[in-house]
């Protein structure tokens, strides 16, 4: 395989390079996970995809609509503002 080079601001190789030698690897075997690891936006819709058919079939028993969307971003939010604790 060819290396190449990659041109980034000395801060940014700086931050990369600590990162590296944090997890006992090589800069460029960072890079190459950080790549792989970031899912493209093809990839992020197909997952979407994949977890709303497997939501569907295996918990809803119909088709997702626009309700439970904003039903789940209700119950998210309500978690997050602390409006729904631990059940007793």
């Amino acid at each position: 395989m060819a290396d190449t080079t990659i041109k980034v601001d000395p801060a940014v190789r700086d931050r990369l390079l600590e990162l590296a030698r944090e997890r006992g690897m090589t800069m460029r075997d960072l890079v190459a996970q950080l790549a792989g690891a970031t899912p493209t936006e093809e990839e992020l819709q197909k997952r979407y995809e994949e977890t709303k058919s497997y939501v569907e079939e295996h918990f809803l028993g119909r088709p997702y609509t626009e309700e439970d969307e904003k039903a789940g971003e209700q119950l998210w939010a309500d978690l997050e503002a602390g409006r729904i604790g631990e059940v007793q």
